[in-house]
């Protein structure tokens, strides 16, 4: 169903603001006062401000989930059931944020935003959301993910997995910042697209190495 008038003019706002300012940062009065709106107008169409901050999501998320679970079905069918190897599963993810960085100039520091967001300890309900609209959808990617890297317990594949989560959300939510520091240091201009290339081999060796556990103890 689409969005109202009033309600698109409350989310842009409210994007925006977020993506100055971060999710806890804004504040119910920024939205109503930058959309030129009154509280009830929020409440009516979003219940919340964690229902407006799922719907911003959705905005995200399901470019990004979409893009992952066609092209998986497209590189299946021409691989006839070979193996996906791991480099390709992660330019492949580096495409789906590529892809979700085409909705607006925010959109990828927005996606970082929400993601560092979910796993603060007040988010249950914004985590719950997330994973209960999209987790089935990436399950296959992430199913391909576990199968092609190094065998490892269950445990170290969920730390492997968010180290990679880990990565990609510090080096896009610090871009400019990082980008900046590269200029002056060296005299070149970063480009996103770039960037998440050279991360494929870093992440992919990350995941490939030995899964044995490893004790350190204090000398």
């Amino acid at each position: 169903m689409a969005q109202s008038k009033t309600a698109k003019q409350i989310q842009d706002a409210a994007e925006a603001l977020f993506a100055e300012q971060g999710f806890i940062e804004t504040t119910m009065r920024q939205i109503t006062r930058e959309a030129n709106v009154n509280l009830a107008a929020i409440n009516y169409h979003f219940g919340s401000k964690q229902g407006l901050i799922q719907s911003v999501a959705e905005q995200f998320l399901k470019p990004f989930s979409d893009y992952i679970d066609r092209a998986l079905i497209e590189r299946m069918a021409v691989l006839e059931g070979a193996s996906v190897q791991l480099e390709e599963l992660l330019e492949l993810l580096m495409r789906a944020l590529l892809h979700v960085d085409q909705e607006n100039n925010h959109a990828l520091l927005m996606f970082t935003r929400l993601l560092e967001l979910a796993y603060m300890k007040t988010q249950e309900e914004l985590r719950e959301f997330i994973l209960g609209r999209y987790g089935s959808k990436l399950a296959p990617f992430i199913d391909l993910l576990r199968k092609e890297s190094a065998m490892m317990e269950e445990d170290e594949f969920f730390w492997r997995l968010h180290f990679v989560m880990g990565s990609v959300i510090f080096t896009l939510s610090n871009f400019t910042m990082l980008a900046e520091i590269e200029r002056k240091k060296f005299n070149s201009e970063a480009e996103i697209e770039r960037i998440l290339h050279r991360m494929v081999p870093v992440l992919s060796a990350g995941m490939q190495a030995r899964g044995d556990k490893l004790y350190f103890s204090r000398i």
